[in-house]
């Protein structure tokens, strides 16, 4: 009996260790050159939308670790059943095809596809239910080309970000013309450009957001998690409004060095980290007020 158990616990705990091994082999790279493009900001434009993945990616694995022993209680006859399998093995196979493509955005999306299979193959949809959370933070972490393929349908928002911005600074007594998404200040022109329209800080805090709301339970609560994602949706939107403001005011006025700060140096970081800790602030009032009732 003994030697039995220790064969089954060699065997269940090899079996694990050989495909954790081979997922950092081949995955180890492409993760390292993610966060060394985001904290660099090397990469394109559009992976620096995915930048939250800095604090997404960790903390997937830290819902993962604590799930750990959830997993391992799966019973047998809770596991994956014919149909699940075959989907967790399709699944395989694509992100195998992804990988060995050698295309950057079909090589970033074998992660997620190859974490969702192995859920399927392993335990089947209890499985894949249990780790859900942490898949959805490794999905809507990996790079792609959404912000591309979004970026042509923001001249709305351009346009109402630009004529907010010129509204406030002319009651601020500068005199300021908008024209559509271009500003005019004391003959210098001002761009709301597609990717100054606020959608990488819209991003980040909606993602921060889910983070939040898991770790404070409240995401059982469907009514507070609506609640909170709309007041992100206008927190996000109304702190690029006064971002794009001071940036149109210190281009306005000639103090170019304080615009460089703020939009391209660490003075944008600040700007962004303190938006997210209002957020922060804003759950834990929600928390007081509320609790779940889903």
């Amino acid at each position: 009996m003994r030697i039995r158990l220790s064969s089954t616990i060699v065997e269940r705990y090899w079996s694990n260790a050989a495909l954790m091994g081979l997922l950092t082999l081949l995955y180890a790279p492409l993760l390292l050159h993610w966060v060394d493009g985001w904290l660099r900001k090397n990469i394109s434009i559009e992976h620096e939308y995915f930048s939250h993945g800095i604090i997404g990616l960790p903390f997937a694995a830290y819902v993962v670790w604590m799930n750990r022993k959830q997993w391992q209680r799966i019973a047998e006859n809770d596991r994956a059943i014919g149909l699940e399998k075959f989907i967790g093995a399709l699944l395989l196979l694509v992100a195998g095809v992804f990988y060995l493509s050698g295309l950057p955005d079909f090589v970033n999306l074998s992660l997620p596809c190859l974490l969702t299979g192995i859920c399927l193959w392993l335990k089947g949809l209890p499985g894949l239910k249990l780790q859900g959370f942490a898949l959805l933070l490794v999905f809507l972490a990996t790079p792609s080309e959404i912000p591309y393929l979004i970026a042509p349908y923001t001249l709305p928002l351009q346009s109402f970000i630009a004529g907010t911005a010129g509204f406030i600074l002319n009651q601020l007594g500068l005199n300021v013309t908008v024209e559509q998404i271009y500003l005019y200040v004391n003959g210098q022109i001002v761009e709301v450009a597609p990717y100054c329209a606020g959608l990488k800080m819209l991003f980040t805090s909606l993602y921060v957001a889910l983070m939040l709301l898991y770790w404070t339970n409240l995401l059982r609560s469907r009514i507070v998690s609506i609640l909170f994602l709309i007041s992100t949706i206008l927190i996000s939107i109304t702190a690029n409004i006064l971002r794009n403001t001071l940036l149109t005011y210190f281009h306005g006025t000639g103090r170019d060095q304080a615009f460089g700060w703020l939009h391209e140096g660490w003075g944008g970081d600040v700007y962004s980290a303190l938006m997210l800790g209002l957020l922060v602030v804003l759950i834990g009032a929600i928390d007081k007020r509320f609790s779940p009732t889903d």
